[in-house]
C-alpha cells in the first residue's frame, strides 16, 4: 500500500502590491509562521519595472527560508530575474516554450481549469505540476471554471506529476482539498484578507491540511 502524499502551502501574492517594503514584512511574518513551499509573484496587468521591483524584494525573503518564487504567465522574464520558476495559463506561452526559455531545472505549472485532458497534456509536455480550479468563488480574478474535489482525487490515483488546488480556498476549505488528494494549496485573500492577519492564517491553514491528509491517510489505509 502506498503512502498517501502530504499536501503543502502554496502562497500567492496579493494582485496589487501598492508598499513593498511593508508587504516584505507581511511576508516575512507569514513564511516565519509555518510551512511554506512556493510563492507565485501574480501582478497580472503590471509592468516589468513593477515586476521586477516586486521580485528583487520578494525573493530573498522566501529563498532565505526555502520557499519557491514562482512567477506567474512570464516565462521571459521569469528567466530574466531569476525566478525559480513560472506558472503558465492556456493563453500564456505553451509549457514546452517556457521550459525552452527557462531551462531544464525551473519549476513549470500550467493551469488546467477542471480539465484532466488539459492536465495530462501538460504532463506530457514536461510540466512539474498542474493545477486545477477553481474549487470555490473567487474575487482574486474571474475563474471561468468550477472544479469538483474528485478531480484531485481521481488525478492523485492515476498519474504521478503533482496537482494544485486553486480558487477561493481558505482555512475553512483546505481540510477537505488536502483530503480529496491535492498535493498543494494555492492560496491568496485566504492569507492576505484572513481577520487575524497573514501569519495566523499560515498557521490555521497548515493545521487544516494536516487534519486534511491525516484523513486521507486514514482513507486509503481502510482501502
Amino acid at each position: 500500500m502506498t503512502t498517501p502524499p502530504d499536501c503543502r502551502l502554496y502562497l500567492l501574492t496579493p494582485p496589487v502590491l501598492e508598499d513593498l517594503a511593508a508587504f516584505g514584512h507581511t511576508l516575512a511574518q507569514a513564511l516565519d509562521a509555518g510551512d511554506v513551499a512556493a510563492l507565485q509573484v501574480r501582478l497580472k496587468g503590471a509592468s516589468d519595472e513593477v515586476i521586477a521591483a516586486a521580485v528583487d524584494v520578494i525573493m530573498p525573503i522566501a529563498h532565505s527560508r526555502d520557499v519557491a518564487v514562482i512567477l506567474n504567465d512570464r516565462p521571459d522574464l521569469a528567466a530574466a530575474l531569476g525566478c525559480d520558476g513560472v506558472h503558465v495559463g492556456q493563453d500564456d506561452p505553451p509549457c514546452r516554450e517556457a521550459r525552452r526559455i527557462m531551462g531544464k531545472d525551473a519549476m513549470i505549472g500550467v493551469t488546467c481549469h477542471d480539465s484532466r485532458h488539459l492536465a495530462m497534456e501538460a504532463a506530457e509536455a514536461g510540466a512539474d505540476y498542474v493545477a486545477f480550479g477553481a474549487f470555490f468563488p473567487t474575487t482574486t480574478k474571474e475563474a471561468p471554471t468550477r472544479a469538483e474535489p474528485d478531480l484531485l482525487t481521481i488525478w492523485q490515483e492515476s498519474m504521478e506529476i503533482p496537482c494544485v488546488a486553486i480558487g477561493g480556498i481558505t482555512v475553512d476549505t483546505a481540510e477537505g482539498l488536502a483530503a480529496a488528494g491535492a498535493d498543494f494549496l494555492a492560496v491568496s485573500a485566504g492569507i492576505w484578507a484572513h481577520p487575524e492577519g497573514p501569519a495566523v492564517a499560515v498557521r490555521e491553514l497548515n493545521a487544516a491540511i494536516a487534519r486534511g491528509v491525516a484523513a486521507r491517510a486514514a482513507a486509503s489505509a481502510g482501502q
